[in-house]
């Protein structure tokens, strides 16, 4: 089995190795009421190589000039990046086929800015998007449900912005692995940590998921898609954590004071309930399948289909060599 790569095992700041890609289009209206023009949006994704942190831009066209200055707007918040890789064809934007030509026409240019930036730009092989697995599973986690709770609706400029700037807050709150092996303590590490040195919150909001839309005001429908995005990625990523395969020979199962994400139903956005595991309960064959976990407010019996172990050390590095080899990677 290959090695990772040093971009993603050496210890550096956030984002100073990024990958690059983009996702579309996204229609919008260049004005609200009545009369207003549709218009193409793009959704330009960097992730950082070594933390999974997520930064989305909202970019209004595939010229080289938008590029630029979506690249400029990345630096000026998160840091001049020492290297970047990207895809180097038709590839290189999800779904959006004129990307192709203009690529193999303008990749020069890119070289060429990246050059006097001091940046490092790196192109993966031609039509090898598995070499680009890591941003290729950013995008799947944040284009895939965008598109889906959005549907008809056509959002300004300004409303896809704020969207994709709270999709991506809700990326950077996934729970990566637990943060120390203290019994008493139930936060994990996530990509928010490196980011600002502390777990994402969101501004608190009314439940209105189930409220009809023609009700709603517009940046109360924004809230609404946001709070679909959180139910329907919550849900993928927490099926991620719990990949099944066919028992053929045993694994390592529950331990007490292991840490576990709790599905629970109803939860807010960015808010992700933890747990250690106080108590296992075997089965007359041996098999645990009820477990006691205590939160940071009470104590809860759940079966182990409602618990989700999150990977230490030596089994997230494990899993991290398993994806490189098949040219895949997890959202996690």
């Amino acid at each position: 089995m290959g090695n990772l790569p040093a971009q993603r095992i050496t210890v550096n700041f956030p984002f100073v190795s990024v990958g690059l890609d983009f996702a579309g289009p996204f229609f919008i209206v260049n004005r609200r009421g009545r009369g207003a023009r549709l218009t193409k949006c793009y959704l330009c994704l960097f992730i950082c190589m070594r933390y999974k942190c997520i930064h989305l831009e909202a970019v209004g066209g595939l010229s080289r000039d938008n590029f630029l200055m979506t690249l400029k707007r990345f630096i000026a918040r998160r840091g001049k990046p020492a290297e970047i890789f990207s895809d180097n064809g038709r590839n290189f934007v999800a779904a959006a086929k004129e990307l192709g030509s203009f690529l193999k026409i303008h990749n020069h240019l890119f070289s060429d800015f990246a050059a006097q930036e001091g940046i490092k730009f790196n192109f993966i092989p031609a039509y090898s998007p598995h070499f680009g697995g890591i941003w290729e599973s950013g995008i799947k986690s944040a284009k895939h449900h965008v598109k889906r709770v959005i549907g008809n609706l056509h959002l300004t400029f300004e409303e896809l912005q704020t969207l994709f700037a709270q999709v991506e807050a809700i990326l950077n709150s996934r729970p990566l692995c637990p943060m120390t092996s203290n019994p008493n303590d139930f936060l994990p590490l996530s990509p928010g940590h490196f980011l600002i040195g502390r777990a994402l919150t969101s501004f608190p909001s009314p439940q209105i998921e189930e409220v009809d839309p023609n009700k709603l005001k517009r940046f109360q429908r924004l809230e609404q898609i946001r709070q679909h995005f959180w139910r329907r990625w919550q849900n993928e990523y927490i099926n991620e954590l719990q990949r099944r395969q066919k028992w053929l020979k045993d694994t390592p199962q529950l331990k007490v004071d292991d840490l576990v994400l709790i599905k629970e139903e109803n939860l807010p956005p960015l808010c992700w309930r933890l747990g250690r595991v106080t108590k296992l309960f075997p089965g007359p064959d041996g098999v645990i399948r009820v477990a006691d976990v205590r939160t940071s407010t009470n104590c809860l019996r759940r079966a182990l289909v409602r618990l989700c172990p999150l990977p230490g050390p030596e089994e997230e590095v494990s899993i991290e060599r398993e994806a490189f080899q098949r040219g895949e990677h997890g959202a996690a």
